[in-house]
């Protein structure tokens, strides 16, 4: 699918740009041949002229004024035509290149979204048959439930994502916002990732009763989404910490890895839609390309920035910072 779009761009710029030369090479055509009239008729307008006559100078001077006068009126409607043409190519090649580079984004994550349905909805179901069909132990069978539950809550986060994403760019989404306190909220969504990562390294520094003014499921699926990301691209004995603190009239939240990194090319792309890090040919982890665009706009929406730094030696920070 990636060399589908890959092709079709080549063709789509080769067409385009033969077109664009040879609307050119018309324009160019076309000036020189008036530029050849303007001359040839000023000739013939000096051959008729009678040498003898006392102001033949004068009116030898004014037909090739007009001649001149002419060629360079050629010239300036040539150099405008030119303009609006390149001006005009180059705002219609980023545009075509824009909604293919989109159009294959979309294809990538409706097959990244497939991917990341069937595989709970497949463990879900597994482990549904399993407690239909053996009779297992309590301790094995709240094992299975539990993971059950683990993969419906991924699935619930997914969809929400989804949900959210399209309310946004519907202008739909009605926010219903009240005072909610955060330190306990993130601490909820850590000790949930604790359970379902048990093996990973997590980390939080949570200062204690810190309230603003948001809306509790959209600050939820942002410091879900800033984890799950540290997650997916940090090895996994690796440390992430999530930090919360009250400065004056901000709140900050940061969630820091000790992962790949993101490469400098790349950081002012890591917030838009569809867009993930990496090439999509290579690229082992799973996503959709969505949780980071959602982040920015749900910092957005409370008053706030998020930023992307470098985590020295190595690594990403992701802080989002809300103004009060």
């Amino acid at each position: 699918m990636l060399n589908f779009f890959k092709k079709k761009f080549v063709l789509i710029t080769a067409v385009y740009w033969f077109v664009l030369m040879y609307i050119v090479a018309a324009l160019l055509f076309w000036f020189l041949k008036l530029t050849h009239h303007a001359n040839d008729k000023a000739a013939m307008q000096l051959a008729l002229l009678n040498k003898n006559d006392p102001s033949y100078i004068a009116k030898a001077s004014e037909i090739e004024t007009l001649r001149d006068r002419k060629i360079s009126q050629y010239i300036g409607e040539g150099s405008t035509f030119f303009a609006v043409i390149v001006i005009g190519a180059v705002f219609v090649f980023r545009a075509v290149r824009k909604e293919i580079n989109l159009s294959a984004q979309q294809q990538n994550f409706m097959m990244a979204v497939t991917h990341e349905l069937k595989t709970p909805i497949a463990i879900a179901r597994l482990n549904l048959e399993t407690l239909q069909k053996r009779k297992l132990d309590e301790e094995k069978q709240n094992k299975l439930i539990s993971n059950t539950i683990h993969e419906t809550d991924r699935l619930n986060s997914l969809c929400n994502n989804i949900l959210y994403a399209t309310q946004i760019d519907g202008g739909d989404y009605s926010s219903a916002k009240a005072v909610i306190n955060v330190s306990t909220l993130i601490q909820e969504c850590v000790n949930e990732f604790k359970s379902r990562f048990s093996l990973r390294k997590i980390d939080a520094t949570l200062q204690e009763n810190i309230y603003m003014n948001g809306e509790s499921l959209l600050i939820q699926m942002l410091v879900n989404n800033l984890i799950d990301n540290a997650l997916k691209y940090s090895p996994k004995d690796s440390l992430v910490h999530i930090k919360l603190v009250q400065e004056h009239n901000k709140i900050i939240l940061s969630v820091a890895d000790n992962g790949y990194g993101i490469k400098q090319n790349e950081k002012h792309k890591i917030f838009q839609k569809f867009y993930r890090s990496g090439i999509e040919t290579t690229r082992t982890t799973k996503g959709t390309g969505l949780g980071l665009y959602l982040c920015s706009k749900i910092v957005d929406s409370h008053n706030g920035y998020i930023t992307m730094t470098n985590n020295l030696p190595q690594g990403s920070i992701f802080t989002a910072v809300f103004k009060l």
